[in-house]
């Protein structure tokens, strides 16, 4: 059997939201079997617990934000998309998330420290089948026309895949990889993926942040790409990076859905929005998806029963 993950212990991380600038403590905790993933507004005087579901998702500007009851009012936990894209990576089920403010930390605007600090809490099996969602028949969402074109899709596949192609007309984004391909099977999620930073243009900056956003943004934290070059002095981790960090953001997009997916997912200058548009969807639709589990674990496809290994 293919068994439900949680973690075997406490853990925490502490840094900055990447729009409010704020201090914020993370504290994540082990769950037990069906619990899900929970954040937990600790920081009010009466805690609010937020599950990650596809329609408490309230908020898509810039980053994917749940609130309680998926009101757009109520108490918020913003940009838990890198987060979230960690725990699927590593397959975690069930997890309660203490926080201390309104966003999960950027820490460096990748996927790769909530995988260290999920992986340095180390990961339990627990004693219940692990639930996937199977998609059975293609759903797509598309938005725009011409240049302003996107769209998203997801189509059966005996495993989960994804593919993303952006088009910024950026000499600078231009000049790498405009379309990747990953299999979550492959094992490779934490080497291929995980390390891919967040990105935004210098010219965009200065308008951000007099509307109260990328405050806590740096090149410690995110990839800044001017006129013609990128700006931080490593240049990039990967030649693809902009497509990996749209693929990874995809993946923590699609884990609000509850379950791990077994699907294809294909897209063309997708983001937040679009991709929740793509959840409800498949979601509201009970005949394009079902619930499976594996009883036996050679059955499921190949690479979906190994836990992922140590850093």
């Amino acid at each position: 059997m293919i068994r439900q993950r949680t973690l075997q212990s406490i853990t925490r991380a502490v840094g900055v939201g990447m729009h409010s600038g704020q201090k914020v403590e993370l504290t994540l905790r082990p769950a037990a079997p069906d619990t899900g993933i929970v954040f937990h507004r600790v920081d009010l005087a009466v805690p609010v617990a937020i599950p990650v579901r596809f329609d408490s998702v309230s908020d898509t500007r810039m980053a994917s934000t749940i609130s309680a009851g998926g009101d757009p009012g109520a108490p918020k936990v913003q940009t838990i998309e890198h987060f979230m894209s960690a725990c699927c990576g590593l397959g975690i089920d069930n997890l309660h998330v203490d926080i201390t403010a309104d966003e999960v930390p950027i820490l460096d605007g990748s996927a790769a420290s909530f995988v260290f600090l999920l992986q340095s809490a180390g990961i339990a099996l627990q004693d219940a089948p692990k639930r996937y969602l199977r998609v059975l028949r293609t759903v797509e969402v598309r938005q725009g026309e011409g240049q302003r074109l996107m769209w998203a899709r997801l189509e059966p596949f005996n495993g989960f895949k994804l593919s993303f192609e952006i088009d910024f007309d950026h000499p600078a984004v231009d000049a790498t990889g405009q379309r990747t391909t990953f299999d979550m099977g492959s094992g490779r999620y934490k080497r291929d993926i995980a390390r891919a930073r967040t990105f935004g243009f210098s010219k965009d900056v200065e308008a951000m942040r007099s509307r109260g956003l990328t405050l806590g943004g740096s090149m410690d934290n995110a990839i800044v790409v001017g006129e013609d070059r990128v700006l931080n002095a490593g240049g990039l981790r990967y030649d693809d990076e902009f497509t990996k960090h749209k693929i990874l953001d995809a993946i923590g997009d699609l884990y609000n859905a509850g379950h791990p997916m077994l699907a294809s997912y294909t897209a063309f200058k997708s983001g937040h929005a679009l991709n929740n548009l793509l959840l409800r969807k498949l979601l509201t639709d009970p005949t394009a998806w079902e619930l499976v589990s594996f009883d036996n674990a050679a059955r499921a496809p190949a690479g979906f029963a190994e836990l992922a290994p140590a850093w």
